[in-house]
């Protein structure tokens, strides 16, 4: 099973175009075809490449208030030096951007302050 552990990395780590050429040579060697295979791994390997990209910009993201919303408007307040008006409208939006763009830090530093205070937060 390490094997195919070690294996299953080391193919994620080819090109889509490497991927497509190992698929003809595989093709060749075994005497098979893999039409529908190819488009899935195809797709696999795009989407390893950009998991493979860091993330360095985040937007945190309010899902529920929860039982605390005193608490949460005030983080809210905290984290945008919004007014209280502003910051409770905002609260009380689900799935409104508390931040956009926001570094990883401060996007993490937001979204504890917020958990604290009793909302549910995701990071995108």
């Amino acid at each position: 099973m390490a094997e195919l552990n070690k294996l299953a990395k080391e193919l994620s780590k080819l090109t889509v175009l490497e991927a497509a050429e190992l698929t003809k040579m595989l093709e060749e060697e075994w005497g098979v075809s893999a039409a529908a295979p190819v488009a899935v791994a195809a797709a696999a390997g795009v989407a390893a490449i950009e998991e493979a990209e860091e993330k360095t910009e985040f937007d945190v993201i309010l899902k529920d208030v929860g039982p605390k919303k005193i608490d949460v408007i005030k983080a809210v307040r905290q984290i945008t030096q919004l007014g209280l008006k502003d910051a409770k409208d905002l609260a009380e939006t689900v799935g409104a951007k508390i931040l956009e763009q926001a570094s990883k830090e401060a996007a993490q530093d937001a979204k504890s302050k917020l958990e604290t205070a009793g909302a549910t937060v995701e990071l995108a």
